[in-house]
């Protein structure tokens, strides 16, 4: 079985740079919508349901929902430059709607991008 890197368009190295900084976006805005994603549904929404207070839910709910919507362009952005298919692009959309999956969806992409960009020669800095 072929990994994914090798089964669609390879990328030159004309395009390493792009893709790099996309990737970048990218990480950066999932790690941002998993972690208000995360504090809004198990800290805001027991203290606004058992404890009456909402705040919690007002200060990373829309947040998160704003930030969510450059995930999506992030995570597009990224997909378009490494030909991901559409199905790959869908389920990381949803990936920023269940608590922790971003984290996941982040962690397969920074993989299969360094996978491609490894391919081509251009090895990005390890960063976990």
């Amino acid at each position: 079985m072929s990994s994914p890197a090798e089964a669609l368009p390879v990328l030159t190295a004309d395009q390493a740079p792009g893709v790099r900084g996309a990737l970048v976006r990218y990480r950066v805005m999932a790690y941002v919508v998993g972690v208000l994603l995360v504090v809004l549904v198990l800290v805001g929404l027991p203290l606004k349901y058992l404890g009456g207070n909402g705040i919690v839910v007002t200060l990373t709910g829309v947040p998160h929902g704003w930030l969510y919507m450059v995930l999506l362009i992030t995570a597009y952005d990224l997909g378009r430059r490494v030909h991901w298919p559409w199905g790959r692009l869908l389920l990381i959309a949803l990936a920023g709607t269940v608590p922790f999956l971003s984290f996941w969806a982040e962690y397969s992409a920074r993989k299969d991008v360094q996978a491609r960009l490894a391919a081509i020669g251009e090895v990005a800095p390890e960063v976990r």
